[in-house]
């Protein structure tokens, strides 16, 4: 059984070992936990935008997801959650623990009014599309991604 739970600034290495603990991750996350600390502090500042890490019995964080919450006024004013860095330690995938992370994202989403939860995949994670699909998840659009200098 895993607890679902807003992160806490000592949570933070165990998030980053989750980014790093992935093909893409590896190659895209930093080793600088100063970085990830100020980062995380900053998220603290925003009320919309959580952190929630998902532990196992032992108090070991398995999973974990950023959840924001939008208000716009786009599909009739509708209040939508976006979900980010969406992860589940590699040595427990296929264990129910994914489902269990969007079933806890979704239950924050309809308590924070949002009527749509959306997320962005990388093209190249079919094994993750085939998931979101299976949980009831539409490729409903295509996204685009520009860096800024």
């Amino acid at each position: 059984m895993i607890a679902w739970r807003e992160a806490r600034a000592a949570d933070v290495p165990a998030v980053v070992a989750l980014l790093v603990d992935d093909s893409l991750g590896a190659l895209r996350e930093g080793r600088d936990l100063a970085a990830y600390a100020a980062a995380f502090d900053a998220m603290q500042t925003e009320a919309a935008n959580h952190l929630i890490v998902g532990e196992d019995r032992k108090g070991r964080v398995v999973a974990c997801y950023q959840i924001c919450f939008i208000s716009g006024l786009s599909l009739k004013a509708s209040r939508r959650a976006l979900l980010e860095a969406v992860r589940v330690a590699s040595d427990l995938r296929g264990q129910g623990i994914g489902a269990a992370l969007i079933a806890d994202a979704e239950t924050r989403a309809r308590a924070a009014g949002c009527r749509l939860i959306q997320l962005t995949t990388n093209k190249s994670r079919l094994r993750a599309h085939a998931f979101y699909e299976r949980l009831g998840f539409t490729a409903s659009h295509i996204g685009y991604k520009r860096e800024l200098d």
